[in-house]
């Protein structure tokens, strides 16, 4: 990949993780992990429950779960990959919060996520506003279960990053 590119990724069972670690060894990217400040228990996350941390933030449009650290050198990036868990038909909250933190003005921001099932549903459309006018956002693909670095040095190179 000529171009410098980080591979951001929020996880919280280990699924998109080990995608996440996939696609950065695939495309030579940097890795980053989005943490969330207060970590989400099995009770949060269970979405069968109306009351429980993940079901009550999904249901709030503004809702930005606090995030840990931050990436240091994002200006040095023109790829971020963002990866996550699909939770309700698009991304969990805490991605928008991860991509208000940083100026994307320039930059491709390409997803892609985990699913039980689901497709990306209005995924980009409802983070969109959360990036620079100027950031090309690009839905990227559903990376489920052990997907192989030729998969996905496949899709790199149907997207001219490869």
């Amino acid at each position: 990949m000529n171009k410098k590119a980080l591979v951001a990724y929020f996880s919280c069972s280990g699924v998109t993780k080990g995608v996440a670690e996939t696609l950065a060894g695939a495309a030579g990217a940097d890795l980053y992990e989005i943490k969330p400040e207060v970590p989400y228990t099995a009770a949060d996350l269970n979405w069968m429950d109306k009351k429980s941390r993940s079901s009550v933030e999904m249901k709030d449009p503004f809702s930005r779960p606090a995030i840990l650290g931050k990436v240091s050198n994002m200006s040095d990036y023109d790829v971020v990959f963002v990866g996550f868990p699909i939770w309700w038909y698009v991304a969990p909250t805490i991605i928008n919060t991860f991509l208000e933190s940083y100026d994307f003005s320039g930059k491709k921001v390409i997803l892609f996520a985990t699913s039980g099932g689901s497709g990306f549903g209005k995924t980009v459309e409802k983070l969109k506003d959360s990036v620079a006018a100027t950031a090309e956002i690009k839905e990227g693909r559903i990376l489920n279960g052990r997907v192989s670095k030729t998969e996905i040095a496949e899709w790199l190179k149907s997207i001219g990053l490869q």
